[in-house]
């Protein structure tokens, strides 16, 4: 019985309560979803749950004479082996060992699957992370937003929503010109500009531009040269990145050109359409939107008094272009130093009268700080001024990269300690679980070398051990872990989550056997334990999977 069983079960218990007039409850009082929960301890049972608290009072009950009529309704539900009521109200309960052990079976067949739910279902997400400008390598802060990202969007994925992960591709206005005029300058043996981009890369760049042009463009006219080593050299540079980023395991389906926006005629399209709205209004030669209505500290320029737009401009266009692609729900992951913008793009997403929170989310990540013998790693040797993508992943691989920037709350910031992340040790946290995934497949490959074979038998009740019954009461918890970092945006729920799966693992393994020791016979014990052991296996390859983390079958 897993969780939502339960939670179904407990539903139907109250339903059939208010049917025969036992609970005095209003339409919508019981909850579509009970919630249960692993007690903090484990003697308690396996669930509890506090909904005769919740709703004892509405039914004009006592919770704690409310819990003991559902815990008689519950405890004569078939696999519900005994049902206590504590304290005020809350319901312990424990289910029969074969009830519990045939989770094992149900993640083994469901396979990939498992985890897979359907609290996301029929939302269309546009997902937008990373966007760094072309100007340059991504540093570790980009790098962070493309493992939180990557695995935000296979998480909501696997709770099932339908997802497109979105690049801006920033190729519009002044960075571009300083990044043009820097390759030039790198091109002809002269100095960056005081305003320009230094930097090893940036040689790098501009001699590809040389070796790959027909004519020298450093021979042009300063115009037509730094044109020449705008368009080439961009191009050159976001080559890099998304070969970059491909070698880390993230790969978008949209890159959106900015410039785009300008050249289409999206912009003047959503002035058009807040003016319509009645959003929009006209001063001092400029046309502003009114966001001070929807809660922004001041209303904001669209189009200046020279008829350029403004930087906002881009932002309305850009985002009515993605709902007007059919996206009910955009989600755009900034840096800290973006966070002043929240307030004017909520503003902008209601004066287009959609509603804030829902049909757009701004996350927000902190910095990121990289350690190596303990003291700050400050520069790249290529880049100059930051750390890399590239320079990451050279100190410690992908796996560890991505698994270090995802386990933590993108909202707090994070101490990353190369040194850490090279051992192999339990306390790196992605070889703990790495090698508890090793640990599964090296089990299950001395039991068929010893003749056990899970096609033979398969006893749910003989997986009756408190370090079973810990175990799979970890592994139920797997589809609301999944659920609810969808739901909260927090994929570092599922990291710390197999970390306490990896840790119920060992002590399982270090007190029961899968394959017979000696000259000990094969039977439904070594059978039923392996079919536990595969599905450990199973979860922590799903939960891995979802922070694109290799599940390694040796170590």
């Amino acid at each position: 019985m897993t969780p939502a069983d339960l939670s179904d079960a407990l539903h139907a218990a109250l339903t059939d309560a208010v049917a025969d007039g036992t609970f005095v409850l209003a339409a919508g009082d019981i909850p579509a979803a009970v919630h249960v929960e692993r007690p903090r301890q484990r003697e308690h049972g396996d669930w509890a749950t506090n909904v005769a608290m919740q709703l004892g009072k509405k039914a004009g009950m006592a919770p704690r004479a409310f819990a003991e009529e559902l815990a008689r309704r519950l405890g004569a539900v078939p696999g519900v082996a005994a049902v206590d009521v504590a304290g005020p109200g809350f319901l312990n309960i424990t289910l029969e060992a074969a009830s519990a052990g045939e989770l094992a079976r149900t993640i083994v067949e469901r396979g990939g699957d498992f985890g897979d739910g359907a609290a996301m279902a029929g939302q269309n997400v546009n997902l937008e992370f990373v966007s760094a400008n072309p100007t340059g390598p991504i540093h570790i802060g980009g790098v962070r937003w493309a493992a939180v990202g990557d695995s935000l969007a296979r998480i909501m994925q696997a709770a099932g929503a339908t997802v497109a992960r979105e690049y801006y591709f920033n190729d519009h206005g002044g960075q571009i010109d300083r990044f043009a005029r820097s390759l030039l300058a790198a091109a002809r043996g002269q100095e960056a500009p005081e305003d320009g981009y230094g930097g090893a890369y940036i040689s790098e760049i501009a001699d590809q531009v040389v070796a790959q042009a027909t004519t020298d463009p450093r021979t042009l006219p300063d115009d037509e040269a730094q044109e020449a080593f705008r368009a080439a050299g961009v191009e050159l540079m976001f080559a890099e990145i998304k070969k970059s980023l491909h070698e880390f395991g993230v790969d978008f389906d949209v890159y959106f050109h900015e410039n785009s926006l300008h050249e289409s005629g999206a912009v003047d399209h959503a002035v058009a359409r807040l003016r319509e709205l009645g959003r929009v209004y006209e001063a001092d030669g400029a046309t502003w939107l009114r966001t001070t209505d929807f809660g922004d500290d001041k209303d904001r320029v669209v189009i200046k008094a020279d008829g350029d737009p403004a930087y906002i401009a881009g932002d309305l266009a850009y985002y009515l272009d993605k709902r007007e692609r059919g996206f009910d729900r955009v989600i755009i992951m900034l840096g800290a130093d973006h966070h002043g913008y929240i307030g004017r793009m909520m503003a902008m997403c209601a004066a287009f009268g959609d509603v804030p929170g829902v049909n757009l989310e701004i996350l927000i990540g902190q910095m990121v700080n990289l350690l190596k013998d303990g003291e700050p790693v400050r520069m790249s040797k290529r880049a100059g001024t930051v750390v890399t993508i590239d320079d990451l992943v050279d100190a410690v691989g992908v796996d560890a990269a991505r698994y270090a920037l995802a386990r933590s709350s993108a909202n707090s910031s994070l101490d990353i300690d190369l040194d850490l992340l090279t051992r192999a040790t339990n306390e790196n946290p992605v070889f703990y679980v790495q090698y508890a995934h090793a640990r599964t497949a090296n089990v299950a490959r001395n039991a068929a070398d010893a003749g056990v074979r899970r096609a033979d038998g398969f006893d749910a009740a003989l997986l009756d051990h408190p370090a079973e019954a810990a175990l799979l009461g970890s592994l139920s918890e797997f589809p609301r872990v999944v659920a609810q970092a969808a739901e909260l945006r927090e994929p570092h729920r599922v990291a710390r989550y197999l970390e306490e799966l990896a840790g119920s693992y060992h002590k399982w393994y270090d007190q029961r056997r899968v394959a017979p020791f000696g000259d000990e016979e094969v039977t439904d014990v070594h059978r039923t334990r392996l079919w536990l052991n595969d599905a450990t296996r199973q979860v922590l390859a799903n939960g891995l999977g979802l922070l694109g983390v290799s599940a390694p079958e040796r170590m």
